[in-house]
């Protein structure tokens, strides 16, 4: 499982100088799925920084601006805060709440939040007395996967259907997803083109919807694309994909 790394920056400013003091939680996935038969899933993180820190967690429906207190999702993390010692470890309990039906015929996407928030400096002087505090929110997809889905996540990206479109001067590639599953992307180029003209910056294309994503570069002679799909673990697949005019 690919490890997410968020940096924390506390600074510490006075009248004549600045200072800046690094600091992370390691977050051991990038993505939660939960399956609707289990009663609960769980995410584990680690402190690699030097002193403790404060983390308070909580799941959103898409709103960025949802807080803990005010979100409409039909999760609750345990524990909502906690302290992480230098070098410990915190394993969060997600559990589904039954406050709202999602759909029973594809998955659901909520985003689960991380925010970590320093200490404040216990150094003497004016360190101690004018710092500026920053904490920092990391935000990952939390796909709730309902039971008895046809097909699978991992054959889901195989049934997408892809169509070139005209974007301004340039082209775009229109993805159609009729499974139940959303499926997330890294990166989509036109085969045979540079790396570097022509990968977007990925996205997802959601379950029995439809998602446009614009593309530099030229469309080359096979009309293929090379598609890199993010799996459940975070892993990246990458494989090739016709699309039509």
């Amino acid at each position: 499982m690919k490890a997410l790394h968020r940096a924390l920056c506390a600074v510490a400013a006075t009248a004549a100088s600045f200072s800046c003091a690094h600091a992370g939680v390691t977050i051991n996935g990038t993505r939660v799925v939960f399956p609707a038969e289990r009663r609960e899933v769980s995410l584990s993180m680690v402190n690699d920084g030097k002193e403790a820190r404060l983390i308070q967690a909580w799941v959103d429906t898409g709103d960025a601006s949802e807080r803990a207190e005010s979100s409409k999702a039909p999760f609750l993390i345990t524990p909502p805060m906690a302290r992480v010692d230098p070098g410990k470890g915190q394993t969060l309990r997600i559990l589904f709440t039954g406050t709202a039906n999602p759909p029973q015929d594809r998955e659901t996407v909520y985003w689960l939040n991380v925010l970590e928030i320093p200490p404040k400096p216990t150094a003497g002087g004016d360190a101690a007395e004018n710092y500026m505090q920053l904490a920092v929110r990391s935000r990952m997809k939390l796909f709730y996967r309902p039971t008895g889905l046809p097909g699978s996540a991992d054959s889901a990206p195989g049934q997408l259907a892809w169509r070139l479109v005209g974007e301004g001067n340039g082209y775009a590639v229109e993805c159609t997803n009729d499974t139940p599953f959303n499926v997330s992307f890294s990166d989509v180029s036109f085969k045979g083109a540079p790396q570097k003209a022509s990968v977007n910056k990925g996205g997802m294309c959601p379950a029995k919807g439809k998602e446009t994503f614009p593309l530099s570069g030229r469309p080359g002679a096979e009309q293929k694309l090379v598609v890199t799909v993010i799996n459940d673990y975070g892993g990246f697949n990458a494989h090739e994909a016709s699309y039509t005019r």
